[in-house]
């Protein structure tokens, strides 16, 4: 896992990477996030939807609902980035609308739309 900071307006934002999957529980969303604050001191988040388990995108899991809320607990501002199309589920594409009608979460196409989503916040 690499993290790369990205400057926002004044801001910094913490780009995550990883060919692997890095967010499989609650627990791991927490980890990173204490490693971020922890070397970076900083508490906007972009990362790779290749980077999270797919039962996070199975909102029957309740994994989604209990990832973000720790993010929102401990004042995280998080920028999902992928291709969400491919998912079938009306109650997903709500969640994601609803999400990104928000200042907490977002699910954007691109890391240039992360960033200025971000930078609102």
């Amino acid at each position: 896992m690499a993290i790369h900071i990205s400057k926002i307006e004044g801001t910094d934002a913490a780009r995550v990477e990883s060919p692997e999957v890095i967010i499989r529980t609650a627990q791991d969303a927490l980890d990173l996030m204490a490693a971020i604050s922890y070397s970076h001191d900083c508490s906007k988040v972009i990362i790779d939807k290749a980077c999270i388990s797919e039962d996070f995108f199975d909102l029957r899991t309740g994994l989604a609902g209990e990832i973000l809320q720790k993010f929102t607990n401990y004042g995280f501002a998080l920028a999902i980035v992928g291709d969400f199309s491919g998912y079938g589920s009306r109650a997903l594409r709500d969640f994601i609308y609803e999400s990104n009608q928000g200042r907490q979460v977002f699910f954007v196409p691109d890391i240039q739309t992360a960033l200025e989503r971000l930078s609102q916040v």
